[in-house]
């Protein structure tokens, strides 16, 4: 690989100063800030539910550190891998316009960082605005390694909401999910026996559980806020397989934002977030001083799934209260309540007209989800239900990672040899019906491939997403890497572009990065492939992906330099 890609791997230690004249050429054609900052993958000691031991953290943080910027802000952060694992950091929503060596999916836009060595991601944050998040994408890394990316507006340019006053205080909350044992591990274990991985043993806020667990009263988070206050709460699901329904005792939350995109002002008293997605929301602080519980609590959507059905809290305190009372408690969904679910997901609306393309030039169809692989008798990985292995699939193609060198290098450089194919499916080699009660199990069994997508510079790309019932249908969140999309519509059934296509919002639309594709049902996007490079397309339930239900769409070059993916970065870890 080394004389393939024309590096050695002492072209990984740049020095600073060349950073910062790189970090100087990125900036130029922007006014903004440049922050340099310094992430360290390390293992660090914690004890969560009565047991000690050690996870692995970024500079000994659980969560990792915070990272403020500025809308139009450039980044340069320093990932020093000092752990046992191979690991990489996605910027999770942010554009990465022509940075595709900075997106951080492993083997997708890079080789992994090695323990002992580093890579610097350089990126600007340009037209997003909100909460975004940053975590590993290597194996399960991300249970731990994660942490919050918060986008203000330029100096001067005040919030499009709470009219244009900036909230008294904002408040990074992130949600997660812990187990008692190594997240690695779960994930080994199930890679290597086939059947479906633990479940967590605890949610999580800021990285502890609450109350309601042994051993966790005395760490709950608390938030100390002032009555009569009104907070921004930047909400992030970062837990590897929960949705999360979540609410604040006795508060109305009035939802501003999502994935760093503005909304038209929603009052809810619970929110629905899906791992990956972000929701900023409004509270103001107005009830008897007191303390009052914040929860958050699995939507559980796919039927005799097991799933992690406790319940985390943190407490937002404004006031003594009566020695020994418990904080007030609110009413959680049930655990599936699809109603709720979508009712918060459907009342979202952009702040602002569309700016949305008519023309389409590429109409998709991708079926999402489970099924199983069929195994000789006695395998030993295959402790699925009746002798299989668990896979997952887009248009009947569960994804392969590659593992001698990224799928953007071997786009990059063309005379690599082949690590993947630009024939995925435009529409799913089958049809049937998609949410049955009983579908065939001749169609319960995927093809594994390494297949993308190619999209011309510029083409508007319309997807419909379409939840499948093969083995359990579930809620699906779908991540794509490198844009933001508008979502037009979602409903139950099998899509019907006759009459769903009248349901279509081409007015105000959300926009978003993760999209949760609801339960035997359907949600379409519509997007401008404007960003050329390698982008990841796949569900943020990290069981999903390691299953393989993932796909990448492969963005052409388009004229000159500023539609051109820039060239790989000196210090791009090698495989």
């Amino acid at each position: 690989m080394q004389a393939m890609f024309g590096m050695s791997r002492s072209a990984g230690s740049i020095s600073l100063l060349l950073l910062v004249v790189s970090l100087a050429l990125l900036c130029s054609v922007t006014v903004a800030k440049q922050q340099y900052h310094e992430f360290v993958i390390q293992e660090a000691a914690v004890t969560r539910l009565c047991n000690s031991r050690k996870i692995m953290t970024v500079n000994g943080q659980f969560p990792g550190p915070a990272l403020e910027v500025n809308e139009g802000d450039c980044l340069a952060v320093k990932v020093t891998n000092k752990g046992q694992y191979n690991v990489t950091v996605h910027w999770h929503g942010v554009r990465q316009m022509r940075t595709g060596w900075s997106d951080g999916p492993e083997f997708v836009t890079q080789c992994p960082i090695r323990p002992g060595e580093s890579y610097t991601y350089r990126f600007t944050v340009a037209g997003q605005e909100g909460t975004l998040w940053w975590h590993a994408h290597s194996s399960w890394l991300r249970a731990t390694v994660h942490g919050a990316l918060i986008i203000r507006p330029r100096a001067k340019v005040p919030y499009p909401f709470n009219n244009g006053k900036p909230p008294a205080r904002e408040i990074p909350i992130i949600l997660g999910e812990w187990w008692d044992m190594n997240p690695i591990d779960v994930v080994r274990t199930a890679t290597r026996t086939g059947a479906a991985p633990n479940i967590s043993d605890a949610i999580t806020v800021n990285g502890q559980p609450g109350d309601l667990y042994k051993c966790s009263s005395k760490d709950t988070t608390t938030f100390q806020v002032k009555s009569g206050e009104t907070n921004l709460l930047r909400f992030t699901n970062a837990a590897l397989n929960t949705e999360l329904f979540v609410s604040l005792a006795g508060h109305t939350m009035t939802v501003v934002g999502a994935d760093a995109s503005y909304t038209k002002p929603y009052a809810t008293s619970v929110l629905m977030i899906a791992p990956g997605q972000t929701t900023d929301v409004l509270v103001t602080f107005d009830q008897p001083a007191g303390r009052y519980y914040l929860a958050a609590r699995a939507y559980a959507s796919a039927q005799g799934v097991p799933f992690d059905n406790t319940t985390t809290t943190a407490i937002f305190d404004y006031g003594a209260t009566t020695a020994g009372s418990s904080p007030a408690m609110p009413t959680l969904p049930a655990y599936n309540d699809t109603t709720t679910a979508t009712a918060f997901t459907t009342s979202l609306r952009g702040l602002r007209k569309a700016e949305l393309p008519s023309h389409i030039d590429e109409n998709l169809f991708f079926t999402v989800g489970v099924g199983l692989f069929n195994c000789s008798g006695g395998d030993q990985r295959c402790g699925g239900p009746n002798n299989t292995r668990f896979t997952a699939s887009i248009n009947n193609v569960s994804f392969v990672l590659p593992t001698t060198v990224s799928i953007l290098q071997a786009h990059y450089h063309a005379a690599t040899p082949a690590v993947f194919t630009a024939d995925f499916p435009a529409n799913p080699p089958v049809q049937f019906d998609y949410t049955a009660q009983n579908v065939s199990r001749a169609l319960w069994q995927p093809v594994p491939g390494t297949k993308l997508y190619k999209l011309k510079y510029g083409a508007v790309v319309q997807v419909v997403l379409q939840g499948t019932n093969i083995f359990a249908a579930e809620n699906h969140p779908i991540h794509i890497h490198g844009y933001d999309f508008y979502i037009l519509a979602e409903g139950f059934g099998n899509f019907d572009a006759a009459t769903d296509t009248t349901k279509f919002n081409l007015d105000d639309p959300p926009m978003r990065n993760t999209v949760g594709v609801p339960v035997n049902g359907w949600a379409v996007i519509r997007f401008v492939a404007d960003n050329p490079g390698v982008w990841l397309m796949h569900c943020h339930l990290d069981v999903h992906i390691t299953w393989g239900l993932a796909m990448a769409f492969l963005v052409e070059d388009g004229v000159g330099v500023l539609q051109s993916l820039e060239a790989p970065p000196p210090d791009l870890p090698l495989c």
